[in-house]
């Protein structure tokens, strides 16, 4: 005797070799045994042979119309035999019954399993909603085939064009474009970005950095804004001059001048150094739609050759400290006795003219420590430059700043976009250097006596504080350890950073001895340095990704990239290493705990511009032949 039974969610044939009440031992048509129990046996037969059964059922079951069958069953649950005997007209023969449970097994969204050899026919509606659903599977599957094809032929499917950043960066992998993607990805051997980048979507890789930094950020959108510039001219108009011509020192492409300086010598032969810095908050109310898009934004973004603004152009252009115009200005004023020590100090809310924007990359090779120690030189502004220069040396040393500790290099970044492909230069200056150190102890003194003034007048303000060696934002004045002052509210920045901009509304508050707009424990103001912080974190990282970017693009620009020519790098640690001409960390594997001669040198052997990385070796240095030796 044979047996057609159920094990394992499926169906399976055996030959009975014994049997007791509760078990069967049975044996396979391919010679394997196995032990089922009694209750697991659908039907038993003796014809046909073992090896025939179940194609023979198969055949049967697929000829079965399941849309009459469901039509035939019974309204409640029922035995397969009832089932069999309506649809063939007869008791079926061993296998029809099979044929018949293995249609009736393989059919879920017709007929729900309720027993051994029981089931129950779909309710209507639920039996339409799930053969749509099926059908949508099928034609989803049927897209997927024609999207896989498209993009593995190098094209750009036209519904995946609105969906390309999302699919990149934030995939719904439930979706058709999405599986298809990832199946084309993994028959290519393609990152996802590299592949649309060979179907078009992508400009290059830059355009991928860009595109995901503006996707997480949503910086890129500017909505229209009503904004007037003659409200900003109105309000300069309205406020005292201060007669004495000002000037501010950037870099060469600085548009957003936040600060600028001023010196004057009193008829007392006192000195009288004032600190300017652009007022916005006159003019941009807390809530205006203008305020609304700053605090989305919260600072603007820097990369190499290029940046994303965090006010709109035509409010920078309204109160940047440009060269020639009359701006509102809220300044600091340091008077200076025959020593040149701070005797008094004030603040207020005025109109400056700005005489000059003095350019770095003009200035730098002056207005160096031998020049301005031996008053040599001739450069604009020199004796105001020397005097706020001698100012900034003794308010570093008050700080107790380590001047020897000037080693490090800032980089510059510019990029020529008119090439192709565009061609970056990277060019280093030495931090310290005196116009970076006058403008940094400046504008640290701003940013002191104004948060300072903010804490003495009970007025809250946002803080960045350092204790212990943590460094965070805070609404609470503490001091800043690393700095060396007690007080260090961000001030000096309020067209560039928007904890500035609420900051020096705090001011203008005290100086015009008004409600500030933030009141004290006030939960907006803690809301937005916790934004503030989180977003400025991020910009500064995708800055030093996308000067990664630029350094690799500057290697291969050099033919230092694949070509066997070697570059120098310092180890940081382990096979950690800094490269020397450019900052740009690596890991090099397989380094010597000791390295000859102090000389490490490394072969570029290639670099991912999607996604960074970069691959080098480290190259030996070759000993030195005896003289003896040397041809």
């Amino acid at each position: 005797m044979n047996v057609f039974y159920e094990e394992d969610g499926g169906f399976k044939v055996g030959a009975v070799m014994s049997q007791t009440d509760a078990s069967l031992q049975v044996e396979a048509a391919h010679g394997k045994r196995s032990k089922i129990k009694s209750n697991a046996v659908l039907v038993s037969f003796d014809k046909p042979g073992l090896s025939d059964f179940l194609p023979q059922a198969e055949a049967i079951g697929g000829e079965l119309d399941l849309d009459f069958l469901w039509e035939c069953a019974p309204p409640d649950d029922f035995a397969y035999a009832e089932l069999g005997a309506e649809y063939f007209g007869h008791a079926p023969t061993p296998v029809e019954a099979a044929g018949l449970l293995l249609r009736l097994h393989g059919a879920p969204m017709y007929f729900y399993k309720k027993g051994k050899g029981r089931y129950k026919a779909a309710p209507e509606e639920s039996l339409k909603a799930a053969l749509a659903q099926q059908e949508k599977r099928r034609l989803a599957a049927i897209k997927q085939g024609e999207y896989e094809a498209q993009l593995q032929a190098g094209e750009l499917p036209d519904d995946f064009v609105p969906q390309v950043d999302a699919l990149l960066f934030k995939p719904d992998k439930n979706t058709t474009t999405w599986k298809a993607l990832d199946a084309a990805c993994a028959a290519l051997h393609l990152p996802p970005a590299k592949l649309l980048h060979r179907a078009g979507a992508l400009k290059s890789a830059y355009d991928f950095h860009r595109r995901k930094f503006d996707f997480e950020h949503a910086v890129k959108s500017r909505p229209e804004l009503a904004f007037s510039a003659d409200d900003a001219r109105r309000i300069a108009l309205e406020l005292p001059l201060h007669e004495v011509p000002c000037f501010s020192i950037d870099d060469t492409t600085t548009t957003e001048i936040d600060d600028a300086f001023s010196v004057a010598t009193l008829p007392d032969g006192t000195k009288r150094i004032g600190i300017h810095i652009a007022a916005p908050g006159l003019g941009v109310a807390s809530g205006s739609p203008v305020d609304e898009l700053a605090s989305k934004r919260l600072s603007t973004v820097y990369m190499p050759g290029d940046k994303i603004t965090m006010l709109p152009d035509e409010v920078i252009t309204a109160y940047t400290l440009r060269a020639g115009d009359e701006a509102p200005a809220l300044s600091l004023y340091l008077t200076l006795d025959a020593q040149g020590e701070i005797v008094e100090e004030s603040s207020r809310i005025e109109r400056i003219r700005i005489a000059a924007n003095l350019r770095h990359n003009e200035l730098d090779e002056l207005v160096t420590v031998e020049n301005l120690a031996a008053d040599a030189g001739d450069y604009p502004f020199k004796a105001e430059l020397t005097t706020l220069w001698q100012l900034a040396c003794k308010l570093a040393r008050a700080r107790g700043e380590d001047e020897q500790k000037q080693d490090r290099a800032d980089y510059n970044f510019y990029v020529d976009w008119q090439s192709t492909p565009p061609q970056v230069t990277i060019s280093t200056r030495k931090r310290g250097a005196p116009l970076d150190k006058l403008v940094a102890e400046m504008m640290i003194r701003a940013n002191f006596s104004w948060g300072k003034l903010l804490d003495e007048k009970g007025v809250p303000g946002i803080y960045r504080t350092q204790q212990g060696g943590k460094v965070k934002m805070s609404t609470v004045a503490a001091p800043h350890e690393g700095i060396g002052v007690s007080h260090y509210a961000w001030s000096s920045s309020p067209l560039r950073r928007y904890v500035d901009l609420v900051n020096q509304w705090q001011l203008i508050s005290v100086l015009r001895q008004e409600p500030p707009v933030f009141a004290p424990k006030s939960a907006e103001l803690f809301a937005i340095l916790g934004a503030f912080d989180s977003a400025y974190t991020a910009y500064n990282e995708f800055q030093q990704n996308m000067e990664r970017y630029w350094c690799l693009q500057w290697l291969e620009q050099h033919g230092l990239v694949g070509t066997g020519v070697t570059v120098a790098a310092t180890r940081v640690r382990e096979e950690v290493v800094r490269l020397e001409a450019l900052p740009v960390w690596l890991k090099v594997p397989g380094l010597p705990e000791q390295i000859p001669n102090g000389a490490l040198q490394l072969e570029i052997k290639r670099f991912d511009e999607w996604d960074l990385s970069v691959e080098a070796r480290y190259v030996p240095a070759t000993p030195a032949l005896p003289e003896a030796a040397a041809v």
